[in-house]
Parts: structure tokens; C-alpha cells; sequence
């Protein structure tokens, strides 16, 4: 019979939690899980394989075996279906959001410290520059980015928009779209709408081989520029995993960049984590903090979201959830 775990098990558990990602992040890096793909392999053949060290790589699988990512049969190893998400060819692959976290947020997160006695955000004080800034300057990291948010986005967006109604509206204009994807799954279910893709000069041309991947070339209209200064004309506004980067003020900001060109009567899906109150486990919590340790944003709760639609004359109409963490937040211009 096993013996209960102690609270310091526990918190001894909760404290390596760094450690497991990085081990995460490593196997995905050397594509260990993408060589799964086919099925089992022997630990000699997949060291081979991804050119890892043969004794360090068992190591890192008994590690992350009991925690569900592999399963071991004898000299077999395979992919549980938890770890399989690590491989580049998962529909619901997580692999670039394993890059892109370890690569640009790991070590800035290490400054939460400073985040708690200060409210500096944590990547501030680590990079010496906004965390915004600083991915977007290099267009590698601005690519790592927008391909990490897309599969991010996807993932957790299964089934937000099957049996959603969407308003009414020849044109869409999917704001700081990021490769456009979104917009992509949008006009693929309503045929009969335009679509219009807004961000930064950097990522623009991301959308621009979305588009062209898709099909889509006569139908989207790919704008590369800054939604705290611009944003064209559209009859439905989305924002997708926007405002939860940003504080209030600059949230406003970008809101009061939409009213200024959206006629009344205009519409506005946001479509984000909404907190919910009390204690209870949600993935909105934990996301809240990766906000507030590195990009300064926030999650928010419907009152909060209200508030924030107020400032720029816009009205919340409903909040539409999923079967997932997103929920589709409807407003609309005054």
C-alpha cells in the first residue's frame, strides 16, 4: 500500500516544475516525440534517430514516463497520447509553444520577484525593454511568436465557433490576426464574408502565406500595421488573444483605435480566457500570470471586460463559452 504523499511531497513537487519543462522542452527540441510518430522505438534508435546522448535520454524518458508523456515496454518506447502533442505533425501539436516559452519566456520569468515587490513586469527587468519590443524586433522571434500563438489559439479554440452564429457583415477584420489562421477557420465556415488582417510589418507577411495556403488570396485583404494607431473599416471587429498582452490603459488604446473608425452598431468579438470567481482550478489563472510576468497584460473577468468596453464606447451584449478555456466575448458600438 502506498504511503500518503506529504504537503512538503507536494510542494517539493510544485517546486521542480521547473525542471519538467525544460526536460519537456528538451525532447521536443531534438524531435524525440516527432520520431514516434510511427510507433514504438528501442532507446538506441531514437538517441540515433535525433542524435541525442543514448544514457541522458533514458534518463529524461524515466522522468517524464511516470508523468504520462512516455510509456516503456521492455526495450520499447512510445509516445503517450499527452506526449505525442510535443511532435511538429499533432493536429493539436504543441511543439512551437514548447519553443517559444523556453526560448523567449523562461529565463524572463525568472524576475517575478522583482515583478511582486515592484509591479515592473518581469521580462522588463530582465531583457531591459518591453517583452512586446523585443520579440517583434527580430523577425525570427516575431515568426516563433505568431506560429506559437497560432498553435496555441487552435488548441484551445476546438469547437469555439461549430455552433456559433456569427453576426451579421460582409467584412471581418481579425486585429493584430497574427498569420491570419483565425481568420482563415472564420471565412471557411461563412463563405459568403471578406476578411481583413491587421499587425505589424514583421508578422504581416505571415498572413500574407496563410492566405495563399488557404486559397483565400481573393478573399482577405492583409494590412501590415499597429492597432494602437490604425485600423480599417470592417463590419465585425475580432480580437484574439489581444488584450490579454496589454494593461488597461493600453487595452483602451486599442479599443479606442476600433470605435474611432467603427460605425454604431458595429460588432466586437473578443475572444479570450474570462476568469472565473473564487478558487476554482482554470487555466485562466495560470495564463494571468504568464501575463503579469511577461508581456504586463492581464486576464479579466466579464466585469472587468465591461469596464474596459465602456471606456471606448462599447457595450458587452453576451459572452458566449465553449467546451474550452476561450469564451467569445460579443460587444458593440454605441
Amino acid at each position: 500500500m502506498d504511503s500518503p504523499i506529504s504537503p512538503a511531497e507536494t510542494m517539493t513537487g510544485l517546486l521542480a516544475g521547473f525542471m519538467t519543462s525544460q526536460a519537456l522542452y528538451a525532447v521536443a527540441k531534438l524531435d524525440v516525440l516527432t520520431f514516434l510518430d510511427g510507433g514504438g522505438l528501442t532507446l538506441e534508435e531514437l538517441a540515433e534517430r535525433t542524435g541525442a546522448h543514448q544514457d541522458t535520454l533514458g534518463r529524461i524518458i524515466r522522468t517524464l514516463a511516470p508523468l504520462g508523456v512516455f510509456t516503456t515496454n521492455g526495450e520499447l518506447i512510445t509516445a503517450t497520447a499527452t506526449g505525442a502533442t510535443l511532435s511538429r505533425h499533432h493536429p493539436e501539436s504543441v511543439y512551437e509553444i514548447a519553443c517559444f516559452w523556453m526560448e523567449t519566456s523562461y529565463l524572463p520569468f525568472s524576475e517575478l520577484t522583482h515583478t511582486l515587490r515592484t509591479g515592473e513586469t518581469a521580462a522588463t527587468r530582465y531583457l531591459g525593454e518591453p517583452y512586446v519590443d523585443w520579440v517583434t524586433s527580430d523577425p525570427e522571434r516575431a515568426g516563433l511568436l505568431s506560429r506559437a500563438m497560432a498553435a496555441l489559439t487552435a488548441g484551445l479554440r476546438q469547437g469555439l465557433f461549430s455552433d456559433y452564429e456569427l453576426p451579421p457583415g460582409a467584412v471581418i477584420a481579425d486585429i493584430g490576426g497574427a498569420d491570419g489562421s483565425m481568420l482563415v477557420e472564420l471565412l471557411q465556415l461563412f463563405p459568403d464574408r471578406r476578411g481583413i488582417v491587421l499587425d505589424l510589418p514583421t508578422v504581416a507577411p505571415l498572413a500574407l502565406q496563410t492566405m495563399k495556403q488557404a486559397d483565400l488570396e481573393g478573399r482577405v485583404e492583409v494590412v501590415a500595421g499597429d492597432f494602437f494607431t490604425e485600423a480599417p473599416i470592417a463590419d465585425i471587429y475580432v480580437l484574439s488573444s489581444v488584450l490579454h498582452d496589454w494593461d488597461d490603459t493600453d487595452s483602451i488604446r486599442i479599443l479606442r483605435t476600433l470605435s474611432a473608425v467603427a460605425a454604431s452598431g458595429s460588432r466586437l468579438l473578443i475572444i479570450e480566457n474570462v476568469v472565473p470567481a473564487g478558487d476554482v482550478a482554470d487555466m485562466s489563472k495560470t495564463s494571468d500570470l504568464l501575463m503579469m510576468g511577461i508581456a504586463g497584460g492581464r486576464e479579466r473577468s466579464v466585469e472587468e471586460f465591461a469596464t474596459l468596453l465602456s471606456e471606448a464606447e462599447f457595450q458587452i451584449l453576451g459572452v458566449v463559452p465553449s467546451t474550452g478555456p476561450y469564451s467569445v466575448i460579443e460587444a458593440q458600438r454605441q
